[in-house]
């Protein structure tokens, strides 16, 4: 079987690559979130808005 000349197999292999770099794209803008959170608490004196 065959669709736009790729058999069922290499069509497999293309949604299990895309899902994987999907999962790890959802990871890694998780961490620079909570990163760029960390960056911008760190700059914070003691006082809250002292820099």
């Amino acid at each position: 079987m065959t669709f736009m000349d790729l058999e069922w197999y290499w069509w497999l292999a293309i949604v299990i690559v895309l899902a994987i770099l999907i999962l790890f794209k959802i990871k890694f803008m998780k961490w620079w979130g909570k990163r760029q959170r960390e960056k911008n608490n760190e700059g914070q004196g003691k006082w809250g808005d002292e820099e």
